[in-house]
């Protein structure tokens, strides 16, 4: 048994290491092509991070699709564009603008907008509220006030 796990950890590890000797034999070109496209694309696994900072499998994959296309002499706006019929306009990091993603750009100015103008009209009604309650008082109503705050303070009662 030790001596099939051996050659089984050894063929397990090529993958990786071919990998590694692939990576560090690149076009330093190449590589500086990757990084920029690659932090441009969104890891669909992640979502919160480009496909050169994430670790996941089809993160990988992507990057390792990515150089064999700019291998193939490809430009970047083909590479994208290819990203893009596949997967759709959400690997993209920076979506752009039309009918789809209004929503994503023009959503959130709205609702700071919004929630702004709540607020304002919010605190209008508030000091409106208040003023209105602070009405003078008559003459009659003023007496009996004083008669009261009078009792409350003689020592008597």
């Amino acid at each position: 048994m030790k001596r099939l796990l051996a050659p089984l950890l050894f063929a397990a590890c090529l993958p990786a290491w071919g990998q590694s000797a692939e990576i560090a034999n690149a076009d330093p070109k190449v590589e500086a092509r990757l990084k920029a496209i690659a932090h441009e694309l969104r890891c669909l696994v992640c979502q919160n991070q480009t496909i050169a900072d994430s670790d996941a499998p089809l993160a990988v994959d992507l990057r390792q699709q990515t150089r064999k296309m700019i291998a193939e002499g490809k430009s970047d706006d083909e590479i994208r564009s290819y990203m893009v019929d596949r997967y759709g306009d959400f690997v993209l990091y920076k979506p752009p603008f039309n009918a789809a993603t209004a929503v994503l750009w023009v959503g959130p100015p709205l609702l700071i907008v919004g929630g702004l103008a709540g607020l304002f009209v919010m605190l209008r009604r508030r000091r409106a509220a208040t003023q209105e309650g602070a009405a003078p008082l008559d003459e009659k109503r003023r007496r009996e006030i004083e008669a009261l705050l009078a009792a409350d303070s003689d020592p008597k009662s």
